[in-house]
């Protein structure tokens, strides 16, 4: 979220690079953001500014992660094993993304 001073991004994640005798690698690349809770399917536009960038990568995530927003609590779940229910609350948790695009707090 600092990179895109909270604006509207079109994926967010974690990338893991590893340094090794060939110089700067990178090892890993997640959609794990509890800023943007961006879905797996976000991944072409990652491999696309990736490209652009002349970066070698992976070629998909490496660690992917499903998000939703339960609607009854607003807690933030990472769904776990295809289990859509709220870690929080117990309330079932929609199949489909719910997060506002421009400003997921």
């Amino acid at each position: 979220m600092a990179c895109a001073g909270g604006g509207e991004v079109q994926s967010a994640g974690e990338m893991f690079w590893w340094i090794d005798t060939g110089g700067v690698v990178l090892a890993e690349v997640t959609n794990q953001s509890t800023g943007y809770c961006p879905e797996p399917e976000s991944w072409p536009v990652v491999a696309a500014a990736l490209d652009r960038a002349q970066i070698p990568h992976p070629g998909a995530l490496t660690c992917a992660f499903i998000f939703r927003r339960c609607e009854r609590c607003g807690q933030r779940n990472v769904v776990k094993e295809g289990s859509f229910v709220c870690a929080a609350c117990g309330w079932g948790l929609p199949l489909y993304w719910n997060f506002d695009p421009v400003n997921s707090e």
